[in-house]
């Protein structure tokens, strides 16, 4: 395009240069080569806008560069420089174009000075203020494109972005939820087999000598194995069904079903079911003895499955680790709070252990349970020789 519009300038140029050679009294060639220097100024119209329009008002007297001059405005209105600049440069090509016109005419229509006015107004206008209204034009919308084009990226890199964050967020809530899924797990299947576990060892010891003990921990064992199956066939249809399915956690054998708020822990266990749970453990054969303290609240149905599963598992480690050992579950309701412990003592050396594998997720499922509701969380040995758990969960 540039090149095109340099070349018909050019010969515009040499053929004006021709003319005013002859009005000048120059040489032909001193005027066309005049000409031609001046349209090849052209070429560098978006480079140095300015200088082309500058060199066109110079030539203006003599009659040479109308392209030039209405090209070199229109670029120079459409690029980036400052509006007064612009302006001051069409109003100094407006007034040599009068100027040229007015001089041109007047011999021709001498007689009426008012049409020599208006006429060359009219030119001047007309060869001035188009051009660089269309090419204001121009430059406001080509800045508008750039400006959306720019929004438009920022928008795409903003997308790309979140779409980044989105997917950190979906996998960081896999990792979650496939921890709360094991932790579950865990808390729910645990416990029964490990009191399957030692009442199998209890009828295998008991079997010839007292067969009627050996037919009730038979049949504990049976009742057990049966919950512990529905548990996880419940667990694993709740897992496979779509949309948001509430979670199935599992609750002692004969306990009431308490209904809780709405949400995540609606079915799940309850303090007041925390007797049922001690019950069992001694069924086993375990010394366990259970202390409560204060008077106890409706809590919300997070905090009474946390201090149920806290003790659960709590006992499922006597179970494993302390076999023959004394154990004391402590329940104390405060203001603001609720806290467990549960201690046994060192092993009575004589029974031996049930062999239960241990992966050593219990502590650790624990103490996520209960900072995840603010709680604090302490676990060790102890100075005789057993192991504490202890939790204080607020109740708000």
């Amino acid at each position: 395009m540039d090149v095109t519009l340099g070349g018909l300038s050019v010969v515009e140029c040499g053929w004006e240069g021709v003319l005013f050679a002859r009005e000048a009294g120059l040489p032909t060639a001193a005027g066309v080569l005049f000409g031609i220097v001046v349209g090849a100024v052209l070429v560098l119209r978006r480079r140095w806008p300015i200088a082309v329009v500058l060199v066109g008002i110079a030539v203006a007297p003599a009659s040479m560069g109308f392209l030039l001059g209405v090209v070199g405005l229109y670029t120079l209105a459409s690029s980036e420089v400052p509006r007064r600049i612009i302006a001051t440069l069409a109003s100094m090509s407006l007034a040599a174009t009068f100027v040229v016109m007015y001089l041109r005419t007047r011999g021709d229509v001498e007689a009426d000075p008012t049409l020599v006015v208006v006429l060359s107004g009219f030119v001047a206008v007309a060869l001035t203020v188009p051009p660089v209204l269309f090419g204001l034009y121009i430059g406001a919308r080509r800045r508008l494109m750039e400006s959306l084009q720019e929004r438009a990226d920022s928008l795409e890199r903003e997308l790309s972005l979140l779409a980044d964050r989105a997917e950190e967020r979906a996998e960081w809530a896999r990792t979650e939820e496939r921890t709360r899924i094991a932790r579950e797990m865990h808390d729910v299947v645990a416990h029964r087999v490990s009191l399957m576990v030692v009442h199998a060892a209890a009828l295998e010891a008991v079997a010839l000598k007292d067969p009627a003990r050996a037919a009730r921990n038979a049949a504990l064992v049976g009742d057990m194995g049966r919950q512990a199956l529905t548990e996880l066939r419940e667990m694993l249809g709740v897992l496979r069904a779509a949309g948001k399915p509430k979670p199935v956690v599992a609750r002692p054998a004969a306990a009431p079903v308490t209904a809780g708020p709405a949400g995540a822990f609606e079915d799940g266990p309850t303090i007041g079911e925390l007797e049922v749970l001690v019950g069992q453990s001694r069924t086993a054969g375990m010394a366990v003895e259970m202390l409560v303290h204060g008077e106890g609240a409706a809590y919300a149905a997070e905090v009474e499955q946390t201090a149920y599963r806290v003790v659960q598992e709590a006992l499922t480690n006597c179970h494993k680790h302390a076999p023959g050992a004394r154990v004391v579950v402590r329940l104390a309701h405060r203001d603001g709070e609720v806290a467990m412990q549960v201690e046994n003592g060192p092993c009575d050396g004589t029974s031996a252990e049930p062999g239960l594998p241990s992966g050593g997720n219990g502590l650790v499922g624990m103490r996520e349970r209960v900072l995840g509701l603010g709680g604090v969380f302490v676990s060790g040995p102890t100075d005789e020789g057993g192991f504490k758990v202890s939790a204080v969960l607020p109740v708000r």
